[in-house]
C-alpha cells in the first residue's frame, strides 16, 4: 500500500473515502502484483517494472468519483457495458450511492491489460 494514497483517501469525505477504498481494494485484488501510486494527482496501479505503464487510476471530485484506464480507447470501446454511467473518452464517472460493478471493473482492468500487451512495454 501506498502512503501517498492513503494521505489521499484520509482527505476525502466519509461517502467517497468509502467508494474508493473499496474500489482500490477490487483494483488490488486484480492487479496484485502492481505498484500502487500517484500519478496526475490521483491514486492507481502501475505495472512492476522501472518502465511499467500506468494501468488505471481513480479519483475524486466534488460531484463524482472517477476511473481512469489510462487510455482514450478503452472507454469508448465498452460503450455498451458503461450504459448508466456518465463517460467520456479517459475515464467512467460515478458517485458513492451509484458504484461501479466489480464485473464492469475488472472488465475495464482487462482490456487496458490488454491494450498495454499489443502495444508493448
Amino acid at each position: 500500500m501506498s502512503s501517498d494514497v492513503d494521505i489521499y483517501l484520509a482527505a476525502l469525505p466519509p461517502d467517497q473515502h468509502a467508494a474508493l477504498t473499496s474500489l482500490r481494494a477490487c483494483l488490488q485484488t486484480l492487479l496484485p502484483d502492481h505498484l500502487e501510486c500517484l500519478s496526475y494527482a490521483m491514486p492507481g496501479f502501475r505495472q512492476p517494472g522501472a518502465k511499467g505503464k500506468m494501468v488505471v487510476g481513480y479519483a475524486a471530485f466534488a460531484k463524482h468519483l472517477g476511473l481512469y484506464p489510462h487510455s482514450g480507447n478503452i472507454i469508448p470501446a465498452l460503450a455498451d457495458q458503461c450504459s448508466g454511467y456518465k463517460t467520456s473518452k479517459s475515464g467512467i464517472l460515478f458517485t458513492p450511492d451509484h458504484p461501479l460493478p466489480p464485473q464492469l471493473i475488472t472488465l475495464i482492468v482487462q482490456k487496458r491489460q490488454e491494450e498495454i500487451a499489443r502495444i508493448g512495454r
